[in-house]
């Protein structure tokens, strides 16, 4: 604790005290008697006044002033009291005010003098230990800004929370956009409600996708075997990409500066592709190719199919492959994006109160599966509880899976085909003779030979459709869907022969069960539930390249507990590793030229601002106009650059 040597004046007001508001005592008389020095002015002062007044006032005008009393005692009293009045403004403009300055300067000086330990300001001991320059305050700005950005992190749960439960209590109703809201719809990847088979009246069984694409995605994502020229070329793309962007942004403000008119999407984007042969080129032997600025060719030849690991015994630490390997891995940009997700999706879970017990990080196949119990069995399992599961597919990933998926699609065709002969042939085989069951017994009793002929000849026909009770209409030939299969048509139909085949053995048998019945209801009901899980699935021909996360949630209806928690986890996760969908046309903004035209005030002057292009060209086409020719609108070539829009 500093020393207070002196009061803390002019905050003390005292006649008599060193350094206080009309104190007597004041510092800076040094030990003077201030009151027998300011009575030996009075005294002069008043003997000087009265010698001048009886030298210059007449006898009669003196003989009047002494009537009431002695001249001499009045002028010192009002001398007296202007000299009082005078001191004590100058006491307390001059002297107590200095002498604030002046102690807190001393206490200071004195505390640094002492032996034991003294608080210093920081300034000082920034000065001490070598001055502002070379001590900065990084370290504790950063562990501020980390605070504020886990306080602001856990307020926007909060206010998410109440987002999502205020629009819950709002729309009184459960549907897809309970989970994503509007700014993240565009990933929903598929979305189905239905009723647990268990408890079909009380508990939810809801299946959600989303599909991140890789050019959404803030920090990209690469497997794991992934060779390392890839990532290098994946490194030049981009910078080569972040350069061209640069000098069309750079050619567009100074358009803009000429009073021309700014680049349109279009332009910017042939714009684009001129400068791409700037820097790169299909060259790829010649070492001097444009392709091999940035990155010489004998590096990436030295790397070329070098993946993840390199074999013990051909590692070399001196070689030159090794060591870029070495630069790239401490990059870490092989599995930066991957664990930077399955953090942010683990990370959400676990301050959401959303815990899980399995965990399964599959890193090298970049799949993370999270349960939040450990036993499968659903008959014993609770009804609020979630599975999901978060991987990364690329495009040869997706490619296999889109002929799986093919393979089983048809499997599935062929059974339910299967089954559907089988099924008939029971039923005609129950027909008693010469009965009449169906439209095809009546057909076969009265229809000539002739007609029989040609229905069997159009049957025989590969390009003649077969009819059956419920058509087999498919649009699977056209372009669209040859590329990306839907199979709606397909799965409608099959659902259809599925349902019919149920109907019509219940018309046989009515609700007699013979063995014949029992075997095909049997085949029914396992190929009805196989084919609904089946369908349940995400078609892999609409994922796109890119990470996809499948949740599979169990809630009660009424309560609805792990769907509300889950529509927090979800939008916090995308918010975290996705940049969302953001249209260029709305994205880059510049320098409009309606804001900077200079005839943007309007005046009804004589000589306009401008051509009316429209009024020439009337004048053109009437011949009242000297132009010749075709008018030319596109903006004049800039001469400071020689890319312009004339070869547009």
């Amino acid at each position: 604790m500093a020393i207070t040597q002196f009061p803390k004046s002019p905050n003390k007001v005292h006649p008599t005290m060193p350094s206080a508001v009309g104190s007597h005592e004041s510092l800076a008389q040094e030990g003077r008697d201030k009151i027998a020095e300011s009575k030996l002015i009075l005294n002069d002062t008043v003997e000087r006044v009265m010698t001048e007044m009886m030298n210059k006032l007449p006898e009669e005008v003196l003989v009047k002033l002494d009537v009431m009393g002695g001249i001499k005692e009045k002028l010192y009293n009002y001398i007296n009291q202007t000299y009082v009045n005078m001191f004590n403004r100058y006491t307390v403009t001059m002297e107590d005010e200095f002498i604030k300055k002046v102690r807190d300067f001393v206490d200071k000086e004195e505390a640094k003098g002492l032996a034991r330990y003294t608080p210093k300001e920081i300034i000082e001991m920034l000065d001490q230990i070598g001055g502002a320059d070379k001590f900065h305050t990084g370290e504790i700005e950063k562990s501020i800004v980390n605070m504020y950005g886990h306080l602001q992190g856990h307020i926007q749960r909060g206010v998410n929370d109440l987002e999502a439960e205020t629009n819950a209590i709002l729309r009184q109703k459960t549907d897809v956009g309970a989970f994503v809201r509007g700014e993240n719809a565009y990933a929903i990847l598929k979305c189905v409600f239905k009723d647990n088979e268990l408890r079909p009246k009380y508990v939810y069984d809801i299946k959600l996708s989303i599909n991140i694409l890789d050019s959404e995605l803030i920090s990209p994502m690469y497997h794991y075997q992934v060779t390392l020229e890839s990532l290098m070329k994946d490194a030049i793309q981009k910078h080569i990409q972040d350069l061209i962007d640069r000098q069309v942004q750079q050619f567009n403000d100074e358009l803009v500066d000429q009073g021309k008119n700014e680049l349109t999407a279009s332009e910017k984007m042939f714009e684009k592709i001129k400068r791409i042969e700037n820097f790169t080129d299909d060259d790829q032997d010649d070492e001097k190719s444009k392709r091999y600025t940035i990155l010489a060719k004998k590096f990436l030849d030295k790397i070329e199919g070098l993946r993840a690991e390199i074999d013990v015994e051909e590692y070399d630490p001196l070689n030159i492959r090794e060591n870029i390997k070495y630069v790239i891995d401490e990059e870490n940009i092989r599995n930066r994006g991957y664990n930077t997700a399955v953090n942010s999706i683990t990370s959400i879970l676990d301050t959401s109160k959303l815990g899980y017990q399995v965990c399964d990080n599959l890193k090298n196949a970049r799949v993370c599966r999270i349960r939040e119990y450990e036993e499968t069995d659903r008959s014993i399992l609770p009804d609020e509880r979630y599975e999901m599961r978060l991987a990364y597919y690329d495009q040869n990933q997706l490619r296999d899976s889109k002929k799986e998926y093919d393979k089983q699609m048809e499997a599935f065709t062929t059974e339910i085909k299967m089954a559907w002969d089988v099924t008939h042939a029971h039923y005609e085989s129950k027909k008693r003779f010469r009965s009449l069951k169906d439209f095809d017994d009546l057909a076969a009793r009265l229809m000539s030979k002739e007609w029989k002929r040609a229905k069997k000849e159009r049957e025989e026909d590969p390009d003649t459709i077969l009819w059956n009770e419920v058509g087999e209409m498919y649009t699977e030939n056209s372009f669209v869907e040859k590329n990306n299969r839907t199979y709606e048509d397909r799965v409608k139909n099959l659902r259809q022969k599925i349902k019919y085949l149920k109907d019509l053995m219940h018309k046989m048998h009515g609700y007699q069960n013979p063995i014949e019945r029992v075997i095909i209801d049997e085949r029914i009901a396992f190929l009805e539930k196989r084919f609904n899980e089946f369908t349940y699935l995400v078609n892999p021909h609409h994922i796109q390249p890119g990470l996809v996360l499948d949740v599979d949630i169990t809630t009660i209806k009424r309560k609805q507990y792990m769907l509300k928690g889950m529509a927090n986890v979800l939008n916090e996760f995308l918010y975290g590793v996705s940049r969302g969908f953001s249209d260029a046309a709305f994205a880059t903004y510049s320098r409009r030229r309606s804001t900077m035209r200079a005839d943007i005030d309007q005046s009804y002057a004589e000589t306009e601002v401008g051509d009316d292009l429209f009024e020439r060209a009337y004048k053109a086409s009437s011949g009242e106009s000297e132009i010749s020719g075709s008018v030319d609108l596109t903006p004049i070539k800039s001469k400071k650059k020689s890319g312009g829009l004339k070869e547009l």
